[in-house]
């Protein structure tokens, strides 16, 4: 009886660790590869103020929350203030755009190469909820830049950011006619604009109340499933699951019985020594 018990645990283990690998999903949860980031989320208790919504799961660090709310940060070196000081009620904005870049492990399906001196992964279309977008732009609107892409073009001679030479600083309205237009365009497509709404859970959002939970898990969750079934074709897939863990809704019911009656004959029974004991 005892190679069979042996043999009925070995086939319990294989179950669990094939159910565990099919869970583990590369699109979600995950920090993408770049200047700041951790290399796996997790919790961050010290987040500074409007990154703490990230605490509970963070590819930020703290230090680095706290650098995306100064006006001379030492991330990047880029200075907000090209064009005359930014009003607050627009800086908050870009703040929140830098905690979720910098801490969201939730931008997975979004993931794609760079080809940065300073990162080997950027987000590309993430879709941003219509409110976001749009609060962004009417809360900007009357600040002034002079450029339309703040990825690339500045004059660097002094160490941060300045505008062109030859570039005349306008009124946001006037750069980014649409929120659309500044959502796309600011960041070189990291952001897609779209119709959808916060609670949709078919959009990304950069504010939201973390006593709530974070909406963006979910979506990241349905947008997985269809850059999934996209690419494989196939339309029977359900969102949360892995194409991964197709071999183990038949392997389950033909082992699993299998397993457990070699466990009981090699113990004799459910007893104290038993299943229960497992």
């Amino acid at each position: 009886t005892g190679p069979a018990m042996e043999m009925g645990l070995g086939l319990l283990v294989l179950l669990a660790t094939c159910m565990v690998a099919s869970a583990k999903d590369p699109l979600l949860n995950v920090c993408m590869d770049a200047k700041h980031h951790k290399t796996e989320p997790g919790p961050e208790g010290d987040l500074h103020d409007q990154c703490t919504p990230w605490k509970e799961n963070a590819c930020c660090t703290a230090n680095t929350s706290s650098e995306a709310h100064k006006d001379q940060s030492n991330l990047y070196n880029f200075n907000w203030n090209h064009c005359g000081v930014m009003p607050p009620k627009c800086k908050r904005h870009f703040i929140q755009d830098t905690c979720l870049y910098e801490c969201s492990p939730n931008l997975g399906p979004w993931i794609d190469q760079a080809d940065s001196s300073w990162r080997r992964e950027r987000i590309l279309h993430v879709p941003l909820c219509k409110e976001d977008c749009e609060e962004w732009w009417e809360d900007c609107k009357d600040y002034l830049t002079c450029k339309e892409n703040w990825h690339k073009g500045w004059n660097w001679a002094t160490g941060t950011n300045r505008c062109p030479w030859g570039s005349v600083c306008r009124p946001f309205s006037q750069v980014f006619p649409r929120p659309k237009d500044l959502c796309e365009k600011i960041w070189s497509n990291s952001y897609k604009y779209t119709t959808e709404q916060r609670g949709s859970g078919r959009c990304i959002q950069m504010w939201f109340d973390p006593s709530q939970g974070n909406p963006n898990v979910v979506v990241a969750k349905y947008y997985a499933w269809k850059k999934r079934s996209s690419s494989a074709r196939v339309d029977s897939t359900t969102p949360g699951t892995n194409n991964a863990a197709r071999p183990v809704p038949w392997l389950l019911p033909v082992l699993l019985p299998l397993a457990l009656r070699l466990v009981l004959e090699g113990t004799g029974g459910c007893g104290s020594h038993g299943w229960g004991s497992l």
